[in-house]
């Protein structure tokens, strides 16, 4: 079984980067082989709109986003982890999401997936946030997250939102830290 961990914070060994590496943790130890992308370091270009994904079903641009779209496919488990920025996710995370519109379009204007639709994959995003947050100030992150996930033919059945990361640093919650490994165990089950 493999796995694709997508983190989508610039700040490395912080509450995002923690809660993904609980997740990594609890995978591997369930016998699941976990590659980590590090969206802050990966040379990403911003999706122009071209629509030539729309008519040939593929993104020209040759960066590190050109690497990544295979290990979508190859993945039986996606986990993408962000930081809570304006009720949404990361401007890096948001620009990878952005840049899987040719799997959108050739989903749904060419009607063949570039990704296997008869795969099962499980989907889990990791979103943390420094204050207070209602339930419903992650909404923005969670809607563009189906959007993505529908887009690459993932099951998206898993959230971990963590708030008051500001006041609580998420490597003291063993709760939280605990909670992450019980919910890798979980995504392992099709």
């Amino acid at each position: 079984m493999k796995a694709l961990a997508i983190l989508g914070s610039p700040r490395e060994k912080m509450n995002t980067d923690i809660l993904l590496n609980s997740v990594i943790q609890g995978l591997e130890q369930n016998q699941v082989e976990v590659e980590k992308i590090e969206l802050s370091k990966a040379n990403i270009a911003h999706c122009i709109a071209c629509n030539v994904c729309s008519k040939e079903g593929s993104c020209f641009m040759n960066d590190d986003m050109y690497k990544m779209y295979g290990k979508f496919d190859q993945a039986d488990i996606v986990v993408v982890a962000s930081p809570l920025y304006f009720n949404s996710v990361t401007s890096i995370t948001k620009t990878m999401i952005d840049r899987c519109q040719m799997f959108w379009s050739s989903k749904y204007v060419l009607n063949k997936p570039s990704i296997d639709r008869y795969k099962k994959r499980n989907g889990m995003f990791i979103c943390t946030a420094g204050g207070d947050q209602k339930e419903n100030n992650f909404i923005g992150a969670t809607r563009v997250m189906d959007l993505f996930f529908k887009a690459i033919n993932t099951q998206y059945n898993y959230n971990l939102l963590v708030d008051h990361t500001d006041k609580l640093f998420v490597g003291n919650r063993v709760d939280i830290l605990e909670r992450a490994l019980k919910m890798a165990g979980a995504l392992t089950n099709f």
